[in-house]
């Protein structure tokens, strides 16, 4: 199996949204935002499915020690293999590929998040510089199309949060922030029990106006000379705002529930953003 197979395979088995925008690219760009999607998936994989912390911490120093080697040209990795052609031409930084990394190591060291300013620098480190990685791959030419695609990031991000409520949960992670909890008086005996409240719903709601207000302000900044190659990730939103309208309108019921969109759905948003845009 080649590097390039390896990482579509990688992508194709996720079943995640991203991987309908990938379609619309030409073969160049689609191989690279696979391959780096590959990456992304790898280096969460070390932390979602390795239960032994001191494991997972060697996982990610391997991949810290990973990425040096492929700037130096020594990729070993089928995922490096296949993202090391890519680097110059889509302008691709080690130290962002690094900050995905230390996101994960955040995932390691903390399970609660103090404040929304707390979050939004986890949310910069797992997202908004996946956002940026994924711009450039797209033919970013303005310097306020990083910040869209930062902001873009931390609406994606927001929105998987939202619906992952539960299952965090469950692996003993709260991504709402406690001080939000505090306001909308959500015991976290409820959340850790997957209790759904009346309490409960009307913080969700709040997170949820917080991510669709990333996503307008994200749509903002996008500079109009770069809205066509940035296509793929306007083709992104519209299936995970889609999604987010989903969770609302099952009344945030997702402490025991996974909400999702089928897979005919993602492919006619896909194609309905895509023409729109």
């Amino acid at each position: 199996m080649s590097p390039d197979d390896y990482c579509q395979k990688k992508a194709a088995e996720s079943g995640s949204s991203f991987y309908y925008s990938f379609r619309f690219l030409p073969p160049d760009r689609r191989r690279a935002i696979t391959a780096l999607y590959a990456y992304c998936r790898e280096v969460d994989d070390v932390v979602d499915e390795c239960p032994d912390a001191v494991l997972a911490q060697e996982g990610l120093n391997a991949w810290r020690e990973e990425v040096n080697a492929m700037f130096q040209g020594k990729a070993a990795h089928p995922v490096t293999q296949a993202l090391y052609p890519h680097l110059a031409v889509c302008h691709i930084r080690a130290e962002h590929l690094h900050a995905l990394i230390d996101g994960m190591q955040m995932d390691l060291d903390q399970t609660v998040y103090p404040d929304f300013e707390a979050l939004s620098s986890y949310c910069w480190h797992v997202a908004g510089v996946v956002g940026m990685l994924a711009a450039g791959i797209f033919g970013a030419t303005q310097p306020q199309t990083a910040q869209y695609a930062e902001k873009l990031g931390l609406a994606f991000q927001l929105t998987n949060i939202i619906r992952d409520v539960g299952e965090d949960v469950r692996l003993g992670r709260i991504y709402l922030p406690e001080d939000m909890l505090t306001r909308f008086g959500v015991a976290k005996d409820d959340l850790m029990n997957l209790r759904h409240t009346e309490n409960f719903a009307n913080c969700m709601a709040f997170m949820a106006q917080r991510a669709h207000a990333a996503y307008e302000e994200a749509f903002a900044l996008l500079p109009p000379e770069d809205r066509k190659a940035q296509k793929p990730g306007l083709v992104m939103a519209a299936i995970y705002r889609a999604l987010l309208f989903k969770i609302e309108r099952s009344g945030f019921h997702v402490l025991d529930r996974r909400v999702s969109l089928s897979t005919p759905a993602k492919l006619w948003l896909a194609w309905k953003a895509y023409v729109k845009n």
